[in-house]
This record gives structure tokens, sequence and C-alpha cells, in this order.
């Protein structure tokens, strides 16, 4: 026999499926293990090498911060 809990899950997902929803598992990185940190550090290092390479994109960025009317209320 089914806990209350499990009913009551049981019903929040026959509504959402009655909405017309389905669901999706999703498997993402364990931002908790050391080796993800060190990957982001690597990857953020190369990101900020490849921007100072790139005069092009500093001087794209600049104009777009100068062209800013009209985007906040």
């Amino acid at each position: 026999m089914r806990t209350s809990a499990a009913n009551r899950v049981q019903k929040h997902r026959d509504a959402l499926r009655a909405a017309g929803l389905r669901p999706v598992q999703l498997w993402v990185p364990d931002s908790r293990q050391p080796a993800f940190v060190a990957e982001c550090r690597r990857q953020s290092l190369l990101i900020a090498q490849a921007d100072h390479a790139d005069a092009g994109l500093i001087e794209f960025m600049d104009a777009a911060l100068t062209d800013l009317d009209g985007w906040t209320a």
C-alpha cells in the first residue's frame, strides 16, 4: 500500500502529465568534485587568453558598451 507522501507525489505527477508535460532526467557534472573546479579554472584561463589575444573582440565589446541606449527601463 502506498504512503500518503507517495500518493501526493503520484497525484502531482499525474497533474503535470495531464497538463501536457513529461518528466525528463538530466545528468550534469558534479560541481562538488575537485576535478570540476580544476576543469572550470582551466577553461576560464583558456578563454581569458583567447580574449586578450583578440583585439577585434575587445574593440567590439567596447563599442557594444557605448550603445546601450534604450536597453534599460
